[in-house]
């Protein structure tokens, strides 16, 4: 083979080769939900769908591809609050680069996400410090609109359009977390001791009330009782009148008897007593008689006390 057929074979290999790399380089690929963005000389020249798209090589290029998804930008802030407690704060941002605005989002921005982050500083360093620590729990979702708004205002400019923002956490010191747990449980304690006073004061109400039932219901059992006794003497004194016209029982009698048997009851009453041991009580034939005297005496005393005059025994 000749020298000159060499160099002709040489010549050709290199041109397919040439010619190759020049078909390989005028056409790319373009994915979904995302644009490319060609330059030609160093200038803006189109943006490029997504699919297959040519350029023209050495001349053109793919100076970025451009998501237009959704992207989420974590921010971690440390602020003092108003009652001088330090906090850290991680919000998200949510954004996307809107397709109508694509070259701007490229030319007009160095690094969006430094810039995202600096307002969001700027931001929440203006709302926290004017709120206590219980304050910010409160109003999370006010913080969050006011960044919001204020990024959504400042970043439109750019090209990228503000999809959500989240306070997901504000997190204060450990000591001030440990302190807030202690107030918390004290406050549940003092509730729990107010409904347990609660509770105390309406079962000692409903003892008294049916303490008080019970000595009603007493009272009214022991004066039917003694209705029923007064009752049975006056039949029986009936009845001894009814038979024996010449014995006379007066009133005094009955109300002898009467007295008598309440005396009998207290006395049985008192020896029921869990704290009663002896009782004296007399046993003379005249014994009867002397105890109706005396009570007789004794309710006369407390009727003559109560009027003011002495009492007369022999009454």
């Amino acid at each position: 083979m000749s020298p000159s057929t060499t160099i002709t074979i040489i010549a050709l290999v290199v041109a397919v080769l040439l010619a190759l790399w020049v078909l390989a380089s005028s056409f790319f690929t373009v994915e979904q939900q995302t644009a490319a963005v060609i330059e030609r000389f160093g200038k803006f020249l189109r943006l490029a769908d997504a699919g297959l798209g040519f350029k023209i090589p050495i001349i053109d290029r793919i100076h970025q591809r451009v998501s237009l998804r959704v992207q989420q930008l974590d921010v971690t802030v440390e602020s003092k609050s108003k009652d001088n407690v330090f906090v850290e704060l991680a919000i998200v941002i949510q954004y996307q680069v809107r397709e109508d605005r694509i070259q701007d989002a490229v030319y007009r921005l160095t690094d969006h996400q430094r810039q995202i982050e600096a307002y969001v500083f700027d931001v929440v360093r203006a709302q926290v410090p004017i709120m206590t620590l219980e304050e910010a729990f409160e109003n999370k979702d006010s913080i969050a609109k006011a960044v919001d708004t204020d990024l959504t205002g400042r970043m439109e400019q750019y090209g990228y359009e503000i999809v959500n923002v989240l306070v997901n956490d504000i997190d204060p010191d450990e000591r001030v977390k440990v302190a807030m747990n202690e107030v918390q449980a004290a406050h549940r304690e003092r509730e729990a001791a107010v409904q347990r006073a609660e509770a105390n004061r309406i079962t000692l109400v409903k003892q008294a009330e049916a303490e008080a039932e019970s000595k009603k219901l007493q009272g009214e059992g022991l004066a039917n009782q003694r209705k029923a006794i007064a009752q049975g003497l006056r039949d029986s004194v009936e009845l001894v009148r009814g038979t024996n016209a010449d014995d006379r029982v007066d009133e005094r009698s009955l109300m002898d008897l009467l007295l008598l048997g309440q005396w009998m009851d207290t006395q049985k009453e008192i020896a029921a007593g869990s704290k009663s041991t002896v009782i004296f009580m007399p046993n003379n034939p005249g014994a009867v008689s002397d105890i109706a005297q005396q009570i007789r005496t004794s309710i006369l005393s407390a009727e003559a006390a109560n009027l003011g005059a002495d009492p007369d025994p022999g009454r």
